[in-house]
């Protein structure tokens, strides 16, 4: 983590702009069915009142695509926000309009103003510079806290760094330097778990990985893509045929390199994608033509759990069934236990494997759950993330 956080800089008396990821699922009647990530945000945010500044925060939710919703609106973000903080948190209606001016001129110092959905402006995803000056306008100084959306240039993610000095918070210098870490010093065996519905989701992940860790564990639908391309009868599970040649490269590639690769053997297979339609367990290698595999079966949670005995780093990103459908969740959620059982380095991805360990309680037993699914994996590939480039250097 070479970039400058909150802690470099002096920030008594300045109006400080913060992009937060409060990217929060509502439920039907407005209130938020999930805050952590609202609640991942508090220290930068309580950090920066204890200094004196002036706190501007802004977020997108959802996907408005540059029209004003009421239904994307960030008000029940304020109301929870001030119930976390202890102390009121004024809600612009606007992003740079006047409401936006008129709230963030007139601050005190540790006061906290939220400027409506940042995604209500057709600029936002554009990264347009008319936006990003307008925004940076509000403040004195930028801090990007959003490391789930670190990995888009947008206005208020990248955008606004070129008008403001630019530093990170708390949350991204933890994702990056926990994450930096693992991938650059890991304590071996190193095992990377990978699932999803698609190998070309992770094909930049597997390539950066086979010169890191020790295994691969491959899940997920995706697993379905390097079965048949082994040659193995897989009925109608999901399968990227533009990729059955580029999984034999990966298989090849692994095995130049040392990198053992570990597939499904058997399937929890069903006649439709449904959580309660005809099932039955079978080899993962003769899957009958009308079924499609869902999960993987006891056999495999069982080499999974022997691989994973005496790891010391494990990275995890994608579910290993359709976690949707609760009789398709028992592999992800028995990997989890398996995982927290290790006492490995334990780092996971975002989405839906992050879902099923906070539904299983195990969140406590993980070293780290990233707050974002997207940035976490491009970051896992080694590409570099547009939110944190533009960050001043330390």
């Amino acid at each position: 983590m070479n970039k400058k956080t909150i802690k470099d800089i002096d920030v008594k008396g300045k109006k400080v702009l913060v992009r937060c990821d409060f990217n929060v699922p509502l439920l039907e009647n407005g209130n938020i069915r999930d805050a952590r990530r609202i609640v991942a945000a508090i220290p930068t945010i309580e950090y920066l009142i204890n200094n004196g500044a002036k706190v501007i925060l802004c977020s997108h939710l959802g996907r408005p695509k540059g029209e004003v919703k009421p239904e994307f609106s960030l008000k029940p973000v304020a109301k929870k926000l001030s119930e976390l903080l202890k102390k009121n948190v004024k809600m612009a209606e606007d992003v740079v309009g006047e409401s936006a001016k008129k709230l963030t001129s007139d601050m005190n110092d540790g006061d906290v103003v939220l400027l409506e959905n940042v995604r209500f402006e057709k600029g936002e995803e554009k990264n347009d510079e008319e936006l990003s000056k307008k925004l940076a306008s509000l403040a004195d100084i930028f801090v990007n806290d959003a490391f789930g959306t670190a990995h888009r240039a947008h206005s208020s993610t990248e955008g606004v760094a070129h008008f403001l000095p630019a530093v990170s918070g708390f949350l991204i210098e933890k994702e990056i330097t926990f994450m930096g870490d693992t991938l650059e010093n890991p304590k071996r065996p190193f095992i990377a778990i990978l699932g999803g519905a698609k190998v070309s989701d992770k094909i930049g992940v597997i390539e950066n990985l086979l010169d890191k860790v020790d295994t691969i564990i491959i899940g997920g639908g995706m697993a379905y893509t390097f079965l048949k391309a082994q040659g193995h009868k897989i009925g109608k599970s999901i399968c990227e045929n533009d990729k059955l040649d580029l999984a034999n490269e990966l298989l090849e590639k692994a095995k130049q390199k040392g990198v053992k690769i570990v597939l499904p053997t058997d399937s929890h297979i069903s006649k439709e994608f449904a959580n309660d339609a005809e099932n039955m367990i079978v080899k993962s290698r003769e899957i009958p033509d009308d079924f499609e595999g869902l999960d993987i079966g006891p056999e495999t949670i069982k080499s999974f759990e022997k691989e994973l005995e005496g790891a010391k780093t494990v990275i995890w990103n994608g579910p290993l069934g359709v976690c949707e459908f609760d009789n398709y969740c028992t592999g992800t959620e028995e990997i989890a236990k398996a995982i927290a059982k290790t006492g490995a380095i334990s780092i996971v991805g975002g989405g839906d494997s992050a879902a099923a360990i906070e539904k299983l309680g195990l969140a406590d037993k993980f070293s780290h759950i990233s707050t974002g699914g997207g940035a976490s994996l491009e970051f896992l590939e080694g590409k570099k993330l547009p939110g944190i480039e533009c960050l001043q250097d330390k």
